[in-house]
């Protein structure tokens, strides 16, 4: 699976998102993720492809290409 189904699986399981929403060019705080939502989300990739994201700072005004390209760039690493 890729990196960008990974993160799509999650916002859509755990957070309720709706599927057809989520595209690279959409902020995260269009998602409804506010800070705390970004942590625990942050902590479910961390958890799910066993990286370790501590170092990457993202805010709900980044998009879901730039949370992809982080999380790529940490799980090829």
């Amino acid at each position: 699976m890729s990196t960008s189904d990974e993160i799509t699986t999650l916002l859509v399981t755990k957070f309720g998102t709706d599927p057809l929403a989520i595209r690279p060019d959409v902020p995260l705080r269009q998602l409804r993720l506010d800070s705390l939502a970004l942590e625990e989300l942050r902590l479910l990739i961390e958890d799910r492809m066993d990286i370790d994201l501590e170092d990457v700072t993202l805010t709900s005004r980044d998009t879901v290409g730039r949370l992809v390209e982080a999380v790529h760039g940490k799980a090829t690493a």
